[in-house]
């Protein structure tokens, strides 16, 4: 795999041809779905994206990934944000990775949850990495086809924010399934989401749920519901944009705690997340 420091990397062909392309404007032709590594059988890919950085996004993709897990399903995170990863903190993972001649062995967390990040190939957590875009786009397909991942349910991508060609690359690059879209109640919820529904159109990949972030604050003293960010809009936006299922997250302090201490798999969700959990069942069942 790619060097895990920060300095200059030389440039695979490959990756010379997809910076020339995007400078001059096209595109390398005949993207190829990857296989997964010899060792994997990886059922279904679902990516986690947003328009727009800020939304909770990490947290999403950890609690979806937790859900699953706790339903019985086989699953693994691939952390596709490799310059601003969150994911290992989130679970409490640390140790760095393993490999051997042919594979490259993910973190699994107490529950089973296997993981694959930047942060766990850094000497220190807080060291950044100052990739080129086609290094860390080939990262992310290494991720994906150097990691014996085992047998996998569902394989969950927490992807970077935006529309930048890391999303090209996990689009064009890996059997996506769907995508859950990530927002929060503001008037540009609707610029955000629609960013995210147009490209995965373009891609022809279905857009499954929406899931609105930070929509409500419960007040622990009178247990009244306050709409801090404004009005909740996923039902509307979802509806507008023919998103089969939305949910709502709530803005809980426990979120943070648990992340800190790396015990996000203990938050209990009360079921806010199951009609995105279930439409994600209905792609296993076609």
């Amino acid at each position: 795999m790619s060097e895990a420091n920060n300095a200059p990397l030389e440039l695979t062909e490959e990756e010379k041809a997809l910076l020339n392309a995007s400078c001059h404007g096209g595109a390398p032709a005949g993207p190829q779905v990857l296989e997964p590594n010899s060792n994997s059988k990886i059922k279904h890919v679902i990516g986690v994206v947003s328009g727009k950085g800020g939304v909770g996004k990490s947290l999403v993709t950890s609690l979806l990934a937790s859900e699953a897990n706790k339903r019985g399903y086989k699953v693994g995170i691939l952390d596709a944000d490799v310059t601003g990863p969150s994911i290992p903190k989130s679970f409490g993972y640390s140790d760095p990775l393993t490999g051997d001649e042919t594979n490259v062995f993910p973190g699994q967390t107490p529950s089973g949850i296997k993981l694959i990040s930047t942060n766990l190939m850094l000497p220190a957590e807080d060291v950044p990495v100052v990739w080129r875009g086609p290094v860390v786009s080939g990262v992310i397909k290494q991720f994906f086809n150097e990691v014996n991942w085992g047998e996998l349910d569902y394989l969950f991508v927490d992807m970077p924010p935006g529309t930048s060609d890391v999303l090209l690359t996990v689009f064009q690059s890996l059997p996506v399934d769907g995508i859950i879209t990530v927002s929060t109640p503001q008037d540009l919820v609707g610029m955000i989401v629609g960013k995210a529904v147009n490209v995965a159109q373009q891609m022809e990949v279905p857009v499954l749920g929406l899931v609105e972030n930070m929509a409500y604050f419960t007040c622990p003293d009178c247990s009244k519901k306050h709409h801090i960010f404004g009005e909740p809009q996923g039902a509307v936006v979802a509806q507008h944009y023919q998103i089969p299922a939305h949910a709502t997250l709530p803005i809980d302090p426990t979120f943070a705690a648990l992340v800190d201490a790396g015990k996000i798999e203990e938050y209990d969700v009360a079921g806010a997340l199951d009609p995105i959990i279930e439409q994600i069942e209905k792609v296993a069942a076609q």
